[in-house]
């Protein structure tokens, strides 16, 4: 049985472009540790939009990068380790989701509609900061386990 924190990063892998973009296999969060550290390929950005369906203007507000910065890495070809660190915040909050929704589209629904737990705003608009990624993870728990409706 695969523990849940192989899932998640098996997961996050897979919403950031696998092991072409990420150049590693991580199977523990800790894992991911090295490789925000060094950063990863820009081709992580075109798999978060394409998984998203959303624009690279829209990834960057998510991630609070501004658009030319990521317009610019995608031409370096590398992105920084706190450009990394958020995109692989993004995409644990997205395999989370994905979990406690039992689908990619439910889980995406929900991430773009305002909600009640976290002040009527868009779990996606939450994601720029690291307190309102932990807030959309709690509201997640709280779904997961009843607590809301």
């Amino acid at each position: 049985m695969t523990s849940p924190l192989a899932a998640s990063a098996t997961a996050a892998q897979t919403l950031l472009g696998g092991r072409g973009v990420l150049h590693a296999k991580p199977r523990t969060a800790l894992d991911w540790v090295p490789i925000i550290r060094q950063g990863i390929s820009s081709a992580a950005i075109d798999a978060l939009t394409k998984s998203l369906r959303i624009t690279q203007s829209e990834l960057a507000s998510i991630l609070g990068i501004p658009e030319r910065t990521l317009a610019r890495r995608k031409k370096e070809g590398l992105l920084n380790s706190e450009e990394t660190a958020k995109l692989v915040r993004l995409a644990r909050v997205i395999e989370r989701a994905e979990q406690v929704f039992e689908g990619l589209d439910p889980a995406l629904d929900w991430l773009k509609s305002p909600n009640a737990a976290l002040s009527r705003q868009t779990p996606l608009s939450l994601l720029d900061t690291e307190i309102g990624a932990g807030s959309v993870f709690d509201t997640l728990g709280r779904i997961e386990h009843g607590v809301f409706a």
